[in-house]
Formats: C-alpha cells, structure tokens, sequence
C-alpha cells in the first residue's frame, strides 16, 4: 500500500502553496485533483501583499510580481465621473516592500506554482479523485480513483482538504458550512478593452442600483470586469450573455470592449465551517470558508491558511513538537475567517444595497468620505492595512506569548522600512529566528548557537523604533514570521518557556 506522510486534495493556489511549502521542508506529499490540467479563466486576480511577504521567504515573490500587474490606486466613478481617487503607494509605503495590490491571474499563478513544484520533484496527480477516506489512531486511509477509472487505496499521515466549496473532504466529515447566498446576480467577464480607464488601475462605477469594477492585469488592455445584474434578465443567468451586459460596462466607465475571452454569472455566498481540524484532517480555503470577493481576500486566505498548517505539520512530523500544536491552526485561522467573512459581508452589503436611500448614500456620501478618509494619513495607513492583510493578527492565539516595545506575541513581523539591513530578507530556509534590534545579550548568542537557533542582530536605527521595536530586545519570530513571544531584557530564559510551553521541543533540551 502506498504511504505518503500528507495527501493534499485540490491543487488550486491553496492545495499547490501547501505543497510547496511542505515539501520546501522536506515533507514528503501527494496532491491530487480531478481535473485534467489547471484552471483556463482567470478567476481570482488579486495577490495582497502580505502573500508576496510570505512568498519572498521562498523566493517566490519576485517571479510573481514580474509577472503580475501592479494596480497603484483605485478610482470610484458616479455617472462617469471620478469622484474619488486612491494610492496605494502613498498608503501602503513604509509597511510592506509591496505597496500595491498585484494582479496575476488565477490560471498563470497555477502554472507558476506547478512548475517550481515541479523543479522539486513533485507532480500534481491529474485525473485522480478522491473518493473517500477513513481516520485511524495514526493514519488515514484513503480511496483514489485515478486515470481510467482505476481505484487505489493508500495511507496518509494528515489529509488536506483544500478541494473547494463543493469540498468532498468537508462533506465527508459532517462538517457544518453555515452562511447564505445574496439575492443579487452578478456576472464576471474577461475582457480586452480600450477607453480612457484602460489605465491600469482599478475602476469602480457606483451608480444608482448597479455596481460596476474593472481591474487591470496587464498592459495591453487585458482586465477583469465585474457587475451586477438587477432587472428582470437576472431570473433567467442561463440565457444571459456578455452582449446583455455591454452597454452598461461602455456607459458607466467609458470602456470600448474589443474582445471577450470569458464570461460567466454566478450568486454570491458566504459560509464557514465550525472547525478547520478534525483530527489528521485538515479543511482549508474555500472547502472552510467562502465570502464575498469585496477586497480580493479569498484566495490569499486559502493560501495563508496552507502556510499557517505547513510549519506546524512539520514540525509535529518531524518529532519537534506535539501534536497539540497543530489545534492552533483550527483557532487562529478561524478567528480569521470570521473577521473576514464578517467584514467582507458588510462591504458587500454596502455596495449591493438596493433603494433610494442606499443609492443616495452610495453614489453621493461616499465619495466623499473616501476622498476625505484618504486625507488623512492613519486612515489611509488602517485601510491598506486592513485589504492587503498586513493587520492580520494572532492575538488571541495560545501560540501567542509576551511583547517588547509597542509590539505584542501574535503581531506580524514589522518590517522596518529604511533600515540599512532588510529584516525580512530571506534565510534560506523556512524556520524559527530570534531578533535582535541593537545589541545582542552573550548568553542569548550562545544560547541560539547551541541549539541551532538563527539569531538576526540588526543595527539600532530609527527605523526599528518607528516599526515598535524595543532596543536590545529578543524577538522570537514564528515561521511564518509573526512574532511568537519577546524578552524586553534580551535574555534566551523567557524565550525557552515559552517554546516549552508550547511544546516545542527543539530548541528547549540543554
């Protein structure tokens, strides 16, 4: 019988991230989907920039920002005419090396991630369903039904379901997937277009009971457009076409359509499952949550789902840690999930809103708060925060220890911009790392050295203090580079405590 020590089902982003990063750290996997190739259509376009943060750290962000589209602001159009204009240069600089929101469609990040996965020696298993599976005390069995119709029954350590909405995993399970679906119908085409905001940027046209976005991915007029359709034509989406839909897209941001590669209707949902662990299965992305696509949130959560689990899986594989920190996975990316659901539902909510009050609030109130917002530095700075997922946080994690300076256990990794030395620069490998701003303690040094600890020592600069930063302080930064625990003092004492009360046990034996 075969064995594997993870079997992921799905290979879309999330599938295809869990299994780079699981075998960056040489994790032996299987991945598995039951389609013949990857994705044709664009689907989701968006990758926010904490995604690039944590794909630098496997030298994967560059490829991507090279080959995406990078969107710089975003206007908001009444009646054909902007009314509101914002940067995310000037929002987001000095938080991220990647101020921007990037446009790389889904079918071209598949092919990406499927040849670096390649260049590793693993092979996504096309035509390949999994069919069922039964959890034992150590193991799960599984049930394969590959090319041809022939079955295959085979072991895995930890499953993976990251197989969609429609997740057969999670239907397996019993798992629960409470939510609902909006009344509006919207529809999704990929388009090529010419006219006066085939700018690059992003687009959104807010009139009076419609809703209307383009989003740029290239510099030859290659674009997203999304749009609702709310008159009688939406009781039958089967007959609708792009030609149903044109008119508006002209009228409302001056557009000229040259070509249309796809077009599509579909409802919104929005819906989360109680549990992402259940035992040696795991549920991520959409198979766990599905919400509007105000933001571009979606497939950037599956994919921080897949690195949240990847370390973790790891070390509980590797021995270096017990198996109860892997529930940490189920508490901090579902304390996620329903803030994400819970806001993208009220920005969705917002923009579809039908009525006279709603239009007028709309297509006359918010414009101008949006210009007004975007005067004021904090307000600009909270909002790219917030859409490209630098505020995410793991506060009230168990994972989440004691804090130095303005910074607390569970804060992502400041990067301190302006510093000499780039302190989210890449190590080589995906792992645990103690920082050091200012001067690092002898007995912190020998500690770390001994146990096979990195330790990064940065020069004092006003930078660090800018980003929170405690002079001589000892950070303790997760793999997934959120900040674990802290010793004001720079001492290695509080920094064993807590691993060992984690129960991490690498670094803790003397």
């Amino acid at each position: 019988m075969t064995r594997t020590e993870v079997l992921i089902a799905g290979a879309g982003p999330t599938g295809l991230v869990l299994a780079l990063f699981l075998t960056r750290q040489g994790v032996n996997v299987r991945i598995v989907d039951k389609t013949a190739g990857p994705g044709t259509s664009s689907r989701a376009v968006a990758v926010q920039a904490r995604t690039l943060e944590l794909y630098r750290q496997i030298g994967l962000a560059e490829h991507v920002v090279e080959a995406g589209h990078i969107n710089p602001g975003i206007s908001l159009w009444v009646k054909g005419q902007r009314r509101a204009h914002v940067s995310f240069g000037d929002a987001g600089a000095g938080l991220t090396p990647y101020p921007f929101v990037l446009m790389y469609p889904q079918d071209r990040h598949e092919r990406l991630l499927i040849a670096q996965l390649e260049d590793m020696g693993v092979q996504v298993e096309r035509d390949t369903e999994l069919l069922d599976f039964s959890p034992h005390e150590g193991h799960v069995e599984l049930r394969l039904r590959g090319p041809g119709g022939k079955e295959e029954t085979c072991e895995a350590l930890y499953l993976a379901g990251c197989d969609g909405a429609h997740s057969l995993v999670r239907h397996r399970l019993g798992a629960s997937f409470e939510g609902g679906t909006y009344d509006q119908l919207f529809y999704v085409a990929d388009v090529r277009v010419r006219g006066r905001q085939a700018d690059g940027q992003i687009h959104i046209s807010l009139d009076d009971a419609d809703f209307l976005a383009l989003f740029s991915y290239s510099d030859d007029g290659s674009a997203r457009l999304i749009g609702t359709i709310r008159d009688e034509r939406a009781a039958h989406p089967e007959a609708l076409g792009f030609d149903d839909v044109r008119g508006r897209a002209i009228q409302g941001l001056g557009l000229q359509i040259d070509e249309v590669n796809w077009f599509s209707t579909y409802k919104v949902h929005h819906r989360l499952t109680a549990h992402f662990r259940h035992g040696r299965v795991f549920l991520l992305g959409d198979a766990a949550h599905i919400h509007s696509p105000a933001g571009g949130q979606g497939m950037n959560t599956g994919i921080g789902d897949a690195i949240n689990l990847a370390w973790k899986l790891k070390a509980v594989l590797r021995g270096e840690a017990d198996d109860k920190l892997l529930d940490s996975y189920d508490s901090e990316r579902l304390a996620f999930a329903h803030k994400l659901v819970e806001t993208t539902d009220r920005v969705f909510t917002f923009v579809s809103a039908e009525g006279n009050f709603a239009n007028f609030v709309r297509t006359r109130i918010a414009p101008l708060f949006v210009s007004a917002a975007y005067s004021v530095d904090a307000v600009k700075e909270f909002m790219f925060r917030l859409v490209s997922q630098c505020m995410l946080n793991y506060h009230g994690s168990p994972l989440s220890g004691a804090g130095a300076g303005k910074l607390k256990g569970g804060d992502r990794l400041p990067w301190a911009a302006g510093a000499s030395a780039d302190n989210y620069a890449p190590t080589g490998k995906l792992d645990w790392q103690v920082h050091v701003y200012g001067e690092a303690d002898e007995v912190l040094s020998s500690w770390c050295h001994r146990h096979g600890l990195q330790l990064r020592v940065f020069d004092w600069e006003r930078a660090h203090e800018h980003a929170g930063f405690a002079r001589g302080a000892a950070y303790l930064v997760r793999p997934d580079g959120y900040l674990a625990t802290a010793d004001g003092a720079g001492k290695p004492d509080a920094l064993r405590d807590y691993l060992e009360g984690i129960g991490y046990r690498r670094f803790t034996s003397d």
